[in-house]
């Protein structure tokens, strides 16, 4: 038999197709490797994206459950720092409520205390020119004393101003109630013991404003004991002394009349 030979033309032709089909059998092969290989790449990435996750969440975990914790207990300081601030607050309130009462309490026990003791602190007083501090006690004798010469109960008021010399010698009142006693003692007609009493206010006070009516009452005295000498020369010794005082306009006359 006969083998069959190809022709050259159709020997090329077959030549030809085997070259074509080749490479695209090469291209699918290829694309498959290609596809294969991204989906493993996306794969590996997709795992290292999830294991970097995992480790971000883990560290971000670590950082922020210290940070929570540690935000947790400033919280609870801070509410027991506020308990403790309304707490002192309550207690500066009381205190300062406390501090008021014990205040107005002060105050209350220094306005009792200054009224219990403003009857006994010495009281300025002006008297015949002169000023001068008396204690209360000092004040209410003498007032009364006074009390007793206005009304004309000189043996009363006679008895109260020697009591009151006596109890208070170094008084600011001594002078006017020496000068005062001798007046009582004139209205009780003991002229004697009067003119004792006039001559101690003019020798202790010889500048004072009733020195005048003092050596008038002293000469009238004199006067209604008969004693003309010491009267004429009590009202000489006024005239000369107090010229221009009323007494002495008076004790010219009684001198006149003793002429």
């Amino acid at each position: 038999m006969r083998s069959a030979r190809l022709s050259p033309l159709l020997y090329a032709s077959l030549l030809a197709l085997a070259a074509a089909a080749m490479p695209a059998r090469a291209a699918l092969f290829e694309d498959d490797e290609a596809r294969k290989a991204i989906l493993d790449l996306r794969a590996r990435q997709q795992q290292n994206d999830e294991a970097t996750r995992a480790r971000l969440d883990k560290l971000v975990q670590e950082q922020i459950d210290p940070l929570r914790r540690s935000i947790l207990d400033l919280n609870g300081q801070i509410e027991s720092l506020r308990g403790e601030i309304a707490k002192l607050r309550g207690q500066n309130e009381q205190l300062a409520r406390d501090l008021s009462d014990t205040q107005r309490k002060l105050i209350d026990q220094s306005d009792a205390l200054n009224t219990r003791l403003k009857p006994l602190e010495p009281q300025k007083v002006s008297l015949d020119g002169r000023e001068f501090n008396v204690s209360p006690d000092e004040k209410r004798v003498y007032d009364g004393a006074m009390g007793q010469v206005r009304k004309g109960d000189f043996d009363e008021a006679a008895a109260s101003l020697n009591g009151f010399l006596k109890q208070f010698p170094t008084s600011g009142y001594a002078d006017s109630a020496r000068f005062w006693l001798g007046n009582a003692q004139y209205g009780q007609r003991s002229y004697k013991d009067a003119i004792t009493t006039f001559k101690a206010f003019l020798a202790a006070s010889p500048d004072h404003p009733r020195a005048p009516e003092a050596m008038l009452a002293l000469a009238n005295c004199q006067i209604e004991l008969k004693d003309t000498k010491s009267a004429r020369k009590s009202l000489q010794d006024l005239i000369k002394a107090f010229p221009n005082s009323e007494a002495a306009q008076a004790g010219k006359e009684r001198l006149a009349a003793l002429k």
